[in-house]
């Protein structure tokens, strides 16, 4: 049993590698960058990081783009379009890491991924009413669940910014299942490149119990 759970994380290994190197993230040498995301405004949904340093999300890119999600409580009219642009490619590179990374691991998401490139949903099957009032009118709702948009162009920024905060409890639930903490709800790329370098390692395989 022991030695098929081995091969099992090394192939669990080799195809997160492969994943790592189609959706990169690198740190850039410069100046640091801005916060990559402003947690969402309710203490209650953005969680904690008790005991836990926060970091410093430098220039962190994926596929070398930033993840630099402009305030979501300042968009305007003159918001840099190019910027939103950027933020959705992002957001979807990382949701389809996630959802790869989830089916390898055998992980049922606890907020599952609708792919759709850079116009990609995230699934809450639990919503609070709050965030499926009147106020938010474009919500895909049903009995079951509500999608949230992992982008912002032609969105209610209070939906997107939720999307971002379950993107990131998604990549906190694979931490755990491999038995590491989340960085924190505002670190959407470091806890991907977390990810990333646990599986990686050889204590991955080394430690099975």
């Amino acid at each position: 049993m022991r030695k098929m759970k081995k091969v099992l994380r090394r192939r669990q290994q080799h195809m997160t590698s492969q994943i790592s190197m189609l959706y990169p993230v690198k740190i850039l040498i410069g100046p640091a960058q801005k916060q990559e995301l402003e947690a969402y405004p309710s203490s209650n949904l953005a969680g904690t990081s008790a005991g836990l340093k926060p970091i410093n999300e430098g220039s962190l890119t994926i596929r070398g783009l930033h993840l630099n999600v402009p305030s979501f409580r300042k968009m305007s009219f003159f918001t840099d379009k190019k910027e939103i642009q950027v933020s959705a490619t992002s957001l979807g590179y990382v949701a389809h890491a996630v959802s790869l990374i989830a089916s390898y691991l055998q992980v049922p998401l606890r907020y599952p991924l609708r792919l759709c490139a850079s116009h990609s949903y995230i699934i809450d099957n639990a919503p609070s009413t709050e965030l499926t009032s009147e106020a938010l009118p474009n919500a895909n709702t049903n009995a079951k669940h509500v999608e949230f948009p992992l982008f912002l162009e032609g969105q209610d920024t209070t939906r997107a910014a939720y999307a971002v905060f379950l993107l990131n409890k998604d990549l906190e639930q694979l931490l755990n299942f491999i038995g590491a903490k989340s960085l924190g709800p505002r670190h959407v790329l470091a806890n991907l490149r977390e990810l990333y370098r646990i599986i990686q390692a050889s204590a991955f395989i080394d430690n099975l119990i």
